[in-house]
């Protein structure tokens, strides 16, 4: 410690000095002192999250040309390179040490090479720079959920959008004292060109799962960067699966339902299904939309959003579909966008805002003109699919107050959605927590579209929506889910939802309005004011039901075909995705539970007998008619 301490002494200033020194921890200060021998900064600056120093961090990025001002206050614009637009799934992997093995689905190298290798990136990574320590608390402080992280960076902008992003944890570290639990990540944009980085053959993210650390250097983009955010998640399901509490991927909202009431969901949907759009219903209040912790208190599963702040994508974000976030974007405030286009007067554009773009502008291709082309003939776009925003959930018009409660807010109901054109009814509860974690969650499959590489319609399976980020053997997750609730005596209820669902012609049967009746009825069962109809996969709701919640919240007249068309038992597609999800687990799941494959037989043993009793194709009113 001495030389640590003789170390940090030298090299940081003495208010960052007595800044650090003021964290008693002697594992904290190693990492410190470590990450500047390795980097060599020019200098050290410790933020200990109070405004003063926040402003430093977004001045700084201005500075170093990693942000720009826009026409609005408040407002930045980042820009990564052409190259450095998503998340890394390549270069991202896991440090194991020999005999570990986490199953052939998740990335991982050995860790010694591993460590050995994104060090000699790191190595001077830092020289002319200024390296930015900062603290964050993952989840709300003082709370049982509560993870304090220490985030090393060159990158003002990583920086500034962590402070927007997470919860100050300077204080937090403070109370810990000598505890070694705590989460590290040292980033380092490397070798600058134009202020993006240069070497993306040299990008790489490693994770270590005993050390708590990731590693990320040679490059900028906010998911390859922001540790706090799905590296973190990474990291937490380990943790929670030794623990035996749960990390997600999910939204938490809040349902409200009649006279006043509030009932709060979790929910796990894949990219482009509808995710942040249900986190954000209209006269809904939002939690959070990417990531929850789930914790067993009071003999109730309650969850917190682990951030405070949205990480979003602004494509199709428009007045119409998405006002109250449309509404942050448009005015005054703290507002990071990323890799959208910026026209003469310094006004953000991105598609599907709702407007005309703009012929020309600057872009993360540099200067931009309608119909340019990248070096291999690909259209550039205006501005990047994957472009970003970065806000502040308080700043949100439907912010909900419980937003920082430490003890974190009860969980009424859990959500399961994918993009689904043939299958799922637009809502079905699940009869029991089993199975609502294997049919609804561990069974979740999305289609690809038109945006992404390949062939479109082809379904990707992802259990609970979490596949990219598992740290732990896939048998073991659904296990851990399945294990949480056994000694909850009410434990939430389990929906799955649909909303892309397509007649033969290949036209939606559900309007994009629609997805507030789905959530708002399953606020009703969830409270026991309605009853339901029992198909073999599960409960659906009655038309009377949905006609008057469409009437109520929509003002829209829902009609008996609409209900059947949508709530219609396609018996052969389900037996299908069983097939498919099946072989999945079978083939590359070797850890897989048995109960899964049981209730997978059990499900189909019931479809098969409705088959037998009612065709193919089941309405509704079928199953009510007896």
């Amino acid at each position: 410690m001495h030389n640590e301490n003789e170390l940090l002494k030298g090299r940081l200033t003495a208010e960052s000095y007595d800044r650090l020194i003021a964290l008693d921890n002697a594992k904290m200060h190693e990492f410190v002192a470590d990450a500047i021998e390795l980097t060599q900064p020019a200098s050290v600056f410790v933020c200990t999250g109070l405004e003063p120093d926040i402003a430093y961090i977004r001045e700084l990025a201005i500075k170093n040309g990693e942000e720009v001002p826009l026409n609005i206050p408040g407002h930045t614009c980042h820009f990564d390179g052409y190259h450095d637009q998503a998340r890394d799934k390549a270069k991202t992997k896991y440090l194991l040490p020999p005999g570990s093995d986490l199953g052939e689905s998740l990335s991982s190298i050995d860790k010694e090479t591993g460590v050995e290798e994104v060090r000699s990136f790191l190595k001077d990574s830092m020289v002319d720079r200024e390296m930015l320590i900062c603290f964050f608390c993952l989840g709300p402080i003082d709370s049982d959920f509560s993870i304090p992280c220490i985030q090393i960076t060159d990158s003002p902008y990583v920086a500034h959008s962590e402070t927007i992003l997470y919860r100050s944890g300077y204080e937090q570290f403070k109370k810990i004292g000598s505890s070694p639990d705590f989460f590290r990540f040292i980033h380092s944009e490397g070798e600058l060109e134009n202020s993006v980085s240069k070497n993306i053959d040299k990008r790489r993210v490693y994770i270590d799962l005993e050390e708590n650390l990731v590693y990320s250097v040679n490059t900028q983009y906010g998911g390859n960067t922001i540790g706090l955010k799905k590296l973190a998640l990474r990291l937490a399901i380990n943790k929670a699966s030794k623990q035996a509490w749960l990390a997600e991927h999910m939204f938490v909202m809040g349902a409200h339902g009649p006279g006043g009431r509030v009932t709060y969901f979790a929910g796990a949907f894949p990219s482009a299904c509808g995710k942040t759009s249900t986190s954000m219903l209209p006269g809904q209040t939002i939690i959070g939309d990417d990531i929850a912790y789930f914790r067993k208190k009071g003999g109730q599963i309650r969850s917190v959003n682990v951030e405070k702040g949205i990480f979003g994508i602004v494509r199709d974000v428009n007045s119409e579909d998405d006002p109250v976030i449309h509404e942050a974007l448009t005015h005054p405030g703290e507002v990071i966008f990323s890799n959208v286009l910026i026209d003469s007067d310094n006004k953000p554009h991105w598609l599907g805002m709702g407007s005309d773009l703009p012929t020309e502008g600057i872009n993360h291709s540099g200067k931009w003109h309608k119909g340019k082309t990248d070096a291999d003939g690909n259209e550039i776009t205006p501005s990047h699919r994957n472009a970003r925003y970065c806000l502040n959930i308080p700043d949100l018009s439907n912010c909900d107050p419980l937003l920082d409660d430490p003890e974190g807010v009860p969980v009424g109901g859990i959500v399961y959605g994918g993009r689904d054109s043939d299958t799922w009814v637009p809502v079905e509860q699940a009869f029991n927590w089993t199975e609502g974690i294997i049919i609804k969650g561990a069974s979740l499959e999305s289609e690809t579209t038109a945006a992404t590489l390949g062939k479109e319609g082809v379904r990707t399976f992802n259990l609970m929506s979490n596949l990219d980020f598992m740290s732990i053997p896939l048998g073991r997750y659904v296990q851990n889910n399945l294990d949480f609730a056994k000694d909850i005596e009410n434990p939430p209820l389990i929906f799955s939802v649909n909303y892309f669902l397509k007649d033969k012609d290949g036209k939606y049967l559900n309007g994009m309005a629609d997805k507030s009746v789905w959530i708002l009825w399953a606020e009703l069962r969830v409270n026991g004011d309605v009853e339901a109809i029992e198909t073999p996969t599960g409960l659906i709701p009655k038309y009377e039901d949905l006609e008057k919640l469409f009437k109520e919240h929509l003002d829209a007249q829902y009609t008996q075909q609409a209900y059947v068309e949508q709530f219609t038992i396609r018996i052969s597609k389900n037996l299908a995705k069983l097939d498919r999800v099946e072989k999945i687990y079978r083939e590359k799941v070797s850890d897989t539970p048995q109960i899964l494959f049981d209730t997978f037989a059990e499900v189909r043993k019931r479809l098969r007998a409705a088959q037998d009793k009612y065709g193919d194709y089941i309405s509704p009113f079928d199953l009510t008619a007896e």
